[in-house]
């Protein structure tokens, strides 16, 4: 294993060992607190551009699933079809590993898809740093290559558009209900929940115009960066606002799209929500769910029109997790209620959603 170093913004500097695929990179750097759920976390497109931090110790115990599809092209154990995040960083890297469902470690896989893994790194003091700082970006560089730096922007880069599908896709074709899915980066298991449920789904690039489309129903999914890149979303979801009776469900980049189509302002959080145990409250009542996230924005519940309000406000810190018009079926949350990995305590939202269509 080489040596390598991960170097902060500022300045504060981590030494470990390579485990994955040996090549300097940089890109922003976050942290997930959830204990299990790497396969998914990686092939999560809501990762891409990001050097994704693990807190809990013990990483690649239980190896990684095989690539397969579905019938529907869908991937059974992973989020999509590759790797999005640019790196992983973990305390302990487990060698060996053992699962039923396991057919390589998680080095072998990094490897094969280009991936840089690093080991032996303090993960919980460089969570204490990120926490005490905010996000920041940052580089893994090799020892013996001293000159070998990488260079890497986060903010302002469309993401989405990297992330998103070209073309329309459709699944389920010739069921009754449609719904278009305004792909900015969907995870497999969104799919799942919405073609589970009996729906045609009309999966779209990011800026496409669905509004030619014929539909019974709108949903707007996840994705990484920033959603102030994408202003040809918010204006088709707002010509798709015209008509004051269409279903609209957003998650994650979507509750922030249907928000600012909404006139909301989105504002980017010091460390982001990146775990399976955030508690949310849905607002006017008592109900409290745990819930999958990961997001590094949030909607300003303060610049909310007079015509919407939040539907689910963060236990930890006060921060919105979804909004709801007050007349309209257009609502959304900021977490996973697909969850995959994570609690599916808030997998309900689906059928509200099918309900209105």
């Amino acid at each position: 294993m080489r040596n390598v170093t991960l170097l902060l913004d500022d300045g504060t500097q981590f030494h470990g060992k390579s485990f994955g695929y040996e090549k300097p990179v940089a890109g922003e750097v976050v942290f997930n607190t959830a204990m299990m759920g790497y396969p998914e976390s990686l092939t999560d497109p809501s990762y891409a551009g990001q050097l994704m931090v693990l807190t809990f110790p013990l990483v690649g115990n239980y190896g990684v699933p095989p690539f397969t599809l579905e019938e529907n092209g869908i991937p059974t154990f992973m989020e999509s079809e590759k790797i999005w995040a640019d790196a992983i960083i973990v305390s302990d890297y487990s060698e060996e590993y053992s699962h039923w469902n396991a057919v390589e470690s998680l080095a072998e896989w990094l490897k094969r898809e280009q991936v840089p893994g690093i080991t032996g790194i303090d993960t919980r003091e460089l969570t204490k740093v990120l926490r005490e700082h905010g996000v920041m970006m940052g580089k893994i560089l090799f020892d013996d290559e001293p000159d070998n730096i990488p260079s890497a922007d986060y903010s302002g880069v469309n993401f989405v558009d990297k992330v998103s599908c070209k073309e329309i896709i459709r699944y389920n074709e010739g069921a009754e209900k449609k719904v278009v899915l305004v792909d900015c980066g969907v995870k497999a298991n969104i799919l799942r929940c919405l073609i589970n449920r009996g729906v045609e789904v009309i999966r779209v690039p990011w800026d496409y115009d669905f509004n030619t489309l014929e539909f019974d129903g709108l949903f707007i999914s996840n994705g990484p960066g920033d959603p102030d890149t994408c202003d040809a979303a918010v204006q088709n979801i707002r010509k798709a606002m015209q008509n004051p009776k269409l279903p609209i469900f957003g998650i994650c980049m979507g509750n922030q799209l249907l928000s600012k189509a909404g006139g909301a302002s989105i504002y980017k959080l010091k460390y982001g929500h990146r775990s399976h145990n955030q508690p949310v409250r849905m607002v006017g009542t008592n109900k409290c769910f745990i819930t999958s996230q990961n997001h590094g924005y949030a909607v300003d519940n303060n610049t909310l029109g007079e015509d919407w309000e939040p539907l689910f406000i963060n236990m930890n810190d006060n921060s919105n997790e979804g909004v709801r018009h007050k007349t309209n079926p257009w609502f959304s949350a900021q977490f996973h209620p697909e969850a995959c990995s994570g609690p599916t305590d808030t997998e309900f939202l689906f059928d509200e959603f099918i309900k209105l269509l």
